[in-house]
Formats: structure tokens, sequence, C-alpha cells
């Protein structure tokens, strides 16, 4: 084969490698314009449906606008979806952002004085909190307010007692699972 000849097969091949590399980095750029339209307008304050097949990102932002908005039973399955994703980083943010909100809505029925729906937000605050710690162990953000969360509903071991009668001893000795809410110094 001639020289001159494989030099111009060799520089249309070049060539038609790099037209389907800058089509392909051009519709990259398109869908990420695109994705980042909607986080934007999630941002804003408009709300937008996301499916499974969007970018995580996409869909902790919108996992995000619900937290804020005390929507948390529209928010499980996203978080769900996050957390069950390889990108580690937004499984963390997407726990944590969930296990806030919790313990935020649990605090405002606290202040209210309504200690029946605060617990459960409380228990499931520390379990986002710990589940982001097993991912992340260093995460000090988690660790401080897994902290806060387990001072407000303490995890005591409780009695078995199937089908049996609690002794009247053993009833004392309960504790109650929130203490209060602590006020001012010691």
């Amino acid at each position: 084969m001639n020289p001159a000849r494989l030099v111009i097969l060799a520089s249309t091949a070049f060539l038609a490698a790099g037209l389907i590399a800058a089509g392909w980095f051009a519709a990259r750029l398109f869908v990420d314009r695109h994705d980042n339209a909607l986080i934007a307008a999630l941002v804003s304050g408009h709300d937008l449906a996301t499916s499974p097949q969007d970018p995580a990102e996409l869909t902790f932002a919108r996992l995000h606008f619900l937290t804020v908005r005390d929507r948390l039973d529209e928010a499980q399955p996203l978080l769900n979806r996050l957390a069950a994703d390889p990108d580690r980083r937004l499984a963390v943010a997407a726990l944590y952002d969930m296990a806030n909100a919790r313990l935020r809505l649990a605090i405002d029925h606290l202040g209210s004085n309504r200690i029946d729906p605060a617990v459960p937000l409380v228990r499931l605050a520390k379990e986002g909190y710990r589940r982001a710690l097993v991912i992340e162990p260093g995460f000090w953000d988690a660790k401080y307010n897994l902290d806060i969360a387990m001072r407000l509903v303490r995890d005591f071991p409780q009695l078995d007692v199937e089908g049996e009668e609690m002794p009247p001893e053993a009833a004392k000795k309960l504790w109650t699972d929130l203490p209060g809410i602590p006020r001012g110094l010691p």
C-alpha cells in the first residue's frame, strides 16, 4: 500500500473519530443543560415531576424540594432510589437531607407539645443518620445531628413480655421514650 494512501486513510479515520466524539459531546452538553435547567427550576420553587430514568442529581433536587416543603411521603420513594444508587455521595446527601427534614418536623411537633407524632419522626431521623454514617463514617454533621436526635428520644431496651402481664415492679423501671426537651443549663 502506498504511503500517501495510508496517510489519507489514517487522517480520514481520525477525522471521523473526531466528528463522532464532537457529536457525542454536543449531545451530552444538551442533556446536561436540560437537566441543569430542570434543577434550577426546582431550586427556584417550581414543582416538577421526575422519573426513574432521570439522573440521580435531578432526583436529589426533587427530593430536596419535597423535604423542604415537608412532603416526606412523596420524597420517600426518591430517597429509596437514591440510597440504592451506586453514587455514594448522593446517597449520603439524600439520607441526611431526609433525616434533617424529619428531625425538623419532630422539633416543630415538640414545640407545640405534640409528643405522639414526634417520637416516630425522631426514630426515623436517627435511622437515616445511621444509614448515612454506615456509608460515610466520617460525616461529622450526621454524627452531630444523630447526637441531638438521640437526646430527644433515647433508645432504651424494651422488656419482651409476650402473652404475660408485666409485673408491677418492672413497670416502674421502664423509662419514657421522650424525656423532654432540655432547657437552659443543667
